[in-house]
């Protein structure tokens, strides 16, 4: 039966599980950036469909006087 080495004797291992924890960080920012970019485009979408509501009744009014 083998003992296993001290984190110290294993830097290749030591390397692997920060290289795993920086992709982890680097997953965990991307999902943050994509969940504000969908938040901010239904906010954009929802004023556009104000303004074009907004736009046909203008035209609506103007086309009956």
């Amino acid at each position: 039966m083998t003992e296993t080495p001290p984190a110290s004797d294993r830097p290749a291992v030591d390397r692997i599980e920060q290289a795993i924890a920086r992709i982890e960080a680097a997953v965990a920012a991307r999902t943050a950036g994509a969940d504000a970019l969908a938040r901010r485009h239904a906010a954009l979408k929802a004023r556009m469909a104000d303004a074009v509501a907004a736009l046909d009744e203008v035209i609506a009014r103007t086309g009956t006087r």
